[in-house]
């Protein structure tokens, strides 16, 4: 997560999608067949999106 923000400066959209792409992240990492080569990229980059979204709304930028 970003530096200096915290879960409370998510609005409750924001909380909801990122609490979902960890569940998703979390299916994808359950359904690997056992060699660790799951691709969580493309999820990572939309929570770290999400992040400076709220970060720039924190900020007042």
């Amino acid at each position: 997560m970003a530096k200096d923000i915290s879960f409370r400066d998510f609005t409750l959209g924001e909380k909801l999608r990122v609490a979902g792409l960890v569940a998703r992240m979390g299916k994808r990492g359950i359904a690997d067949n056992g060699t660790g080569n799951v691709d969580l990229s493309d999820l990572q980059k939309r929570v770290e999106r999400i992040e400076k979204t709220a970060e720039r709304r924190k900020n007042g930028k």
